[in-house]
């Protein structure tokens, strides 16, 4: 059974000097290759570093709507293009809006949004995108842009059932991660079984969103917990965990690769 991780962070410093252990661990577990996602100027590097070292990861960069406030000029777009230009494999993420962090800088948001997703269509790359109480803000940016040909996946899609027909309609995929594990997780069936199946990812987030059944034991998410979500799909589809790796596998290396 082969799984691909449509969304992890394995350059962040939690992680520290111990990624090759974490892409071991993964690769016993059936991870073939994961979509390493920068966040700032500040951990580009990192991420293409790692990319050069392990042929498993696909590197994708990009400014994240929490760290807007911190680049206040429009160095790092020309930035961004020139890491995109030098590195045809690698995707724009982690990118978007989100509503629900505090100073918001709407306005700043929206244009490096929309920036980024000019970028991506321009070089006709993947886009992965953080979108949180700000489907308003999604939608009008992809409208600006004209939509996605090469497409985006939104990560760890938390939006509603009557989201889901609207944003595939603009070339959306969705990534489900170890949150739809949470029993408290009300919605998480229906938004999963809304999907279609042609459009279903899924992704750890590592080392953040641990999954629910694991947080007694404790620690950092890894890509090696990624099964915990198929199994948790194949849950909620009826289907068997191996025909969601298959899908899901599929699926990320039609947007990826």
């Amino acid at each position: 059974m082969e799984l691909i991780d449509s969304h992890c962070h394995l350059q962040d410093e939690r992680v520290g000097e111990a990624p090759a252990a974490v892409l071991a661990r993964a690769g016993e577990r059936g991870v073939v290759q994961l979509v390493c996602c920068g966040t700032r100027p500040a951990d580009w590097g990192r991420v293409a570093d790692l990319a050069a070292k392990h042929r498993e990861i696909i590197p994708a960069y990009g400014l994240h709507p929490w760290y807007v406030g911190e680049s206040v000029s429009l160095e790092w777009v020309a930035e961004l293009r020139e890491r995109l230009e030098r590195d045809p494999g690698a995707g724009v993420g982690e990118i978007g809006v989100d509503a629900a962090i505090r100073p918001r800088l709407a306005e700043e948001q929206q244009v490096a949004f929309v920036q980024q997703l000019r970028l991506a269509r321009e070089l006709d790359r993947p886009a992965s995108v953080h979108c949180r109480r700000a489907w308003q803000a999604l939608r009008d940016g992809l409208q600006a842009v004209g939509g996605m040909p090469r497409g985006l996946v939104i990560h760890s899609f938390s939006g509603s059932v009557e989201l889901v027909k609207s944003l595939v309609a603009l070339g959306v995929y969705f990534s489900f991660s170890g949150s739809i594990t949470n029993p408290a997780y009300e919605r998480a069936r229906a938004l999963v079984q809304a999907v279609p199946r042609e459009r279903i990812l899924i992704e750890t987030d590592a080392p953040d969103m641990l999954p629910h059944v694991l947080r007694e034991q404790g620690g950092l998410n890894e890509p090696a917990n990624l099964h915990v979500v198929a199994e948790r799909i194949a849950q909620f589809t009826g289907l068997s965990v191996e025909r969601v790796a298959e899908l899901t596998t599929e699926n990320a290396r039609r947007l990826f690769l």
